[in-house]
C-alpha cells in the first residue's frame, strides 16, 4: 500500500491519504490534538463522505477568512526574510578578499578555503571560524618575519648609505688632498733647485709615500718618521753646504744626532711635526669612525627574529586577515611592544652609539679649526723650502758645532770639489705662498664644506636606536596611525589596545605583553657593535686631543663580511688588535703592539683579555 501526503486546501491541519490498495480517498481532519479517519463509500451517498468533514467547533469568520487568506501571505513573508538572512550570511563567511590577497603574495590558492572553517588548527592566530587554513599560517608565519626583516633593513640602508658616502667623499678628499701636495713640492722644487733636488727627490717623495700610509694602512708613528725625514734632510744638507770634505756614513750619522741639539733648520720641524700629526691624526680617525658607523649601521641592520618574535609578528600582521579583516591594521602601541621586544638587543646600542656621535662631532671641531689638513698640507712645500733657507743661511755655525762634536771631516782631493752651495741651486728661495692658489681638490670641495655636511648627519643619527621600534611602525604597511587607536587590530579583533609600551632596550623586556624575551642572554653581535663603538670612541676622544692614535692593519684577519669601508683598520685601546664587527663568532684577534706594551698596562690588558674571553666563551657553548 502506498501512502502520499498532500496538504488540504481548507485547513492547515487537515490533509488526505490516498491508498494504493483500491481503499479510495479518506480525509483526517485534526481537532483539539485528534484525528478522525473517515472511511470511503461508494456511490452518491459517499461522495458527501469523500469531501472534506471539518470540526471547528465555533470558529469564527474572521478567523476562517485569516486561515483563508492571512497565512499564505505571511509564509511568502517569512520566506523571502529568510533568504535575504541567508544571502547576507553567506556573504559575510566568503573568504574571496583573504584569497585573493594571499594569491597577490604569490602563494597557492588551493591553501585558502572560499568561505570560513573551524580555526582549531591554527597555533598562533585566533581559533574558531577563521579563513585560514593551517598551510597558510605558516606561510603568513615566514612572510611576516620576511615583511619584518625588509623594513628594518630599509630604515637601516639609508643610514648606512649616508655614512658610506662620506667616507668615501673624506677617503677621496685626503687622498687627493695628498697627491696634489706631492705634486705641487714637486713642481716647485723641480723649478727652483733642478738637478740638485732630481738627484735628492727620493726623501720628499718617501716623506710622502708614509703619510700616505699612515692615512690608509696605519701602523706609522708620525713623530718618529717626521724626525727620520729632517734627520735624512740635514744629511744631505749638511753634504751639500761642505761639499769640499768627504764624509763617510759613520760621520753623517753623527751628523744626524745633532738635529734636535743644533736647530739647523730653525722652528720649522717643531711646528711641522704638531701641525702634521695632530691633523692627520684627526682627519684618519674622522674618516675610520665614518667607516665603523657604516659598518655598525650594516651589520645591524640584519636582523633574525628569534621564534618568539616571529610568533608575535605572524599575530600582529596576517592573523587578521583569518578573521577577513583584511584592511585593519595594527594598533601603533600593540606595533609598539611587539618592535621593542623583537629589536630589544639593539635598543642597547643606543648609549654606546650617542657617545660615539658626540665624538665625532668633538673632533669634526677640530678638523674645522686647529686641526684642518687642508690648511696644514697645502702650504708645507714652502714650510719645507723656509726649513732649507734656514739651514743655508746658518751653514757655518752649524758645520762649525758639527765638527767639534763629531771631529773634523777629511778634505777632498783636489779638482773634486764640488762648487759651493752657495753658488748653485740652493741661492733661490720660493715664492710667497697665495691661499687662492690651492688646488682643487675631490669633487672640487673643501674640508669646511664637507664637515658641515657631516656635522649635519652626524646630529641626525643620534638616538637612532632608540627610535627604530616607532619608525618601524610609522610605516603604513606596518600599523595604524595614532588617530586610529579604536579602529585596529589589537591581536584579538578589531579594539583599542590597552597595555602600556615597555622601554627600550633588552633589560626592559621582562614585561613585555606581546614578545617573550630572554633578557639573560645579550646578542653576541650586538656586544662586538658596542665594544666597536667604544674602542672608536676612544680614538675619537685621543684624536680631539691631539694625541696619535695607533690604527693596524687586520685586513688579513677580517672576516670580510664588512662594507668594505675600510674599517678593519681598528684597535683596542689596551693596544690588542680586535676585529669588533666581525660576525663569524671566532675570538677576536689579538695581537701586541709592535712597539711593545706600554709599562703599566699588563693588568688592564689582561682583564681585558680574559673579558673577551668569557664573551668568546659563552658563544661556543
Amino acid at each position: 500500500m502506498q501512502l502520499m501526503w498532500a496538504p488540504s486546501p481548507l485547513s492547515p491541519g487537515a490533509a488526505r491519504i490516498r491508498m494504493s490498495a483500491g481503499a479510495g480517498w479518506r480525509r483526517i481532519s485534526p481537532r483539539e490534538g485528534s484525528a478522525r479517519l473517515l472511511p470511503a463509500g461508494g456511490g452518491s451517498g459517499s461522495r458527501a463522505q469523500e469531501g472534506l468533514r471539518l470540526r471547528r467547533g465555533s470558529a469564527s469568520a474572521p478567523a476562517r477568512t485569516m486561515a483563508r487568506f492571512g497565512l499564505p501571505a505571511l509564509l511568502c513573508t517569512l520566506a523571502v526574510l529568510s533568504a535575504a538572512l541567508l544571502a547576507a550570511e553567506l556573504k559575510s563567511k566568503s573568504c574571496s578578499e583573504v584569497r585573493r590577497l594571499y594569491m597577490s603574495k604569490g602563494f597557492n590558492k588551493n591553501d585558502a578555503p572560499l568561505h570560513e572553517i573551524n580555526g582549531d588548527h591554527l597555533k598562533i592566530c585566533p581559533q574558531g571560524s577563521t579563513c585560514c587554513s593551517e598551510e597558510m599560517e605558516e606561510k603568513y608565519s615566514l612572510q611576516s618575519k620576511e615583511d619584518f626583516k625588509s623594513v628594518v633593513s630599509e630604515q637601516c640602508d639609508h643610514l648606512q648609505a649616508v655614512f658610506a658616502s662620506r667616507y668615501k667623499k673624506f677617503d677621496e678628499f685626503f687622498k687627493e688632498l695628498l697627491e696634489n701636495a706631492e705634486k705641487s713640492l714637486n713642481d716647485m722644487f723641480v723649478k727652483t733647485y733642478g738637478h740638485l733636488y732630481m738627484q735628492n727627490s727620493e726623501l720628499f717623495k718617501d716623506l710622502f709615500v708614509e703619510l700616505k700610509r699612515y692615512y690608509v694602512v696605519g701602523n706609522v708613528n708620525l713623530e718618529e718618521m717626521l724626525n727620520d725625514f729632517w734627520a735624512r734632510l740635514l744629511e744631505r744638507m749638511f753634504r751639500l753646504v761642505n761639499s769640499q770634505y768627504h764624509f763617510t756614513d759613520e760621520y753623517l750619522e753623527c751628523v744626524s744626532k745633532y738635529t734636535e741639539q743644533l736647530k739647523p733648520f730653525g722652528d720649522v720641524p717643531r711646528k711641522l711635526k704638531l701641525q702634521v700629526t695632530r691633523a692627520f691624526v684627526a682627519a684618519r680617525t674622522f674618516a675610520q669612525g665614518l667607516a665603523v658607523a657604516g659598518d655598525v649601521v650594516s651589520k645591524v641592520s640584519v636582523v633574525n627574529p628569534t621564534a618568539q618574535c616571529t610568533h608575535a609578528l605572524l599575530k600582529m600582521i596576517y592573523c587578521s586577515h583569518c578573521q577577513g579583516l583584511v584592511t585593519v591594521k595594527p594598533c601603533y602601541n600593540y606595533c609598539s611592544n611587539i618592535m621593542r621586544g623583537c629589536l630589544a638587543n639593539q635598543g642597547d646600542l643606543d648609549f654606546e652609539w650617542n657617545n660615539f656621535i658626540d665624538a665625532m662631532l668633538m673632533v669634526a671641531e677640530r678638523l674645522e679649526g686647529p686641526f684642518n689638513i687642508e690648511s696644514v698640507m697645502d702650504p708645507i712645500d714652502v714650510k719645507i723650502s723656509d726649513a732649507i733657507m734656514n739651514m743655508q743661511d746658518n751653514s757655518v755655525q752649524v758645520s762649525q758645532k758639527v765638527f767639534q762634536g763629531c771631529g773634523p771631516p777629511k778634505p777632498l782631493p783636489a779638482g773634486r770639489v764640488s762648487r759651493s752651495i752657495s753658488e748653485s741651486a740652493f741661492s733661490a728661495r720660493f715664492r710667497p705662498h697665495h691661499p687662492e692658489e690651492r688646488p682643487t681638490t675631490a669633487a672640487g670641495t673643501s674640508l669646511d664644506r664637507l664637515v658641515t655636511d657631516v656635522k649635519e648627519k652626524l646630529k641626525q643619527a643620534k638616538k637612532f636606536w632608540s627610535s627604530l621600534p616607532s619608525n618601524v611602525c610609522n610605516d603604513e604597511r606596518m600599523a595604524a596611525g595614532n588617530s586610529d587607536e579604536d579602529d585596529c587590530w589589537n591581536g584579538k579583533g578589531k579594539s583599542r589596545y590597552l597595555f602600556a609600551v615597555t622601554g627600550n632596550g633588552l633589560a626592559n623586556q621582562g614585561n613585555n605583553p606581546e614578545v617573550q624575551v630572554d633578557t639573560s642572554k645579550p646578542d653576541i653581535l650586538i656586544l662586538r657593535q658596542i665594544m666597536a663603538l667604544r674602542v672608536m670612541t676612544s680614538k675619537m676622544k685621543n684624536a680631539y686631543n691631539g694625541n696619535d692614535v695607533d690604527f693596524f692593519d687586520i685586513s688579513d684577519e677580517s672576516s670580510g663580511e664588512g662594507s668594505g669601508s675600510g674599517c678593519e683598520y681598528q684597535q683596542c685601546p689596551s693596544e690588542f688588535d680586535y676585529n669588533a664587527t666581525d660576525h663569524s663568532g671566532k675570538s677576536a684577534n689579538e695581537k701586541a703592539d709592535s712597539a711593545g706594551v706600554r709599562p703599566g698596562t699588563q693588568a688592564y690588558l689582561l682583564t681585558v683579555f680574559c673579558i673577551l674571553f668569557l664573551v668568546m666563551q659563552r658563544e661556543w657553548r
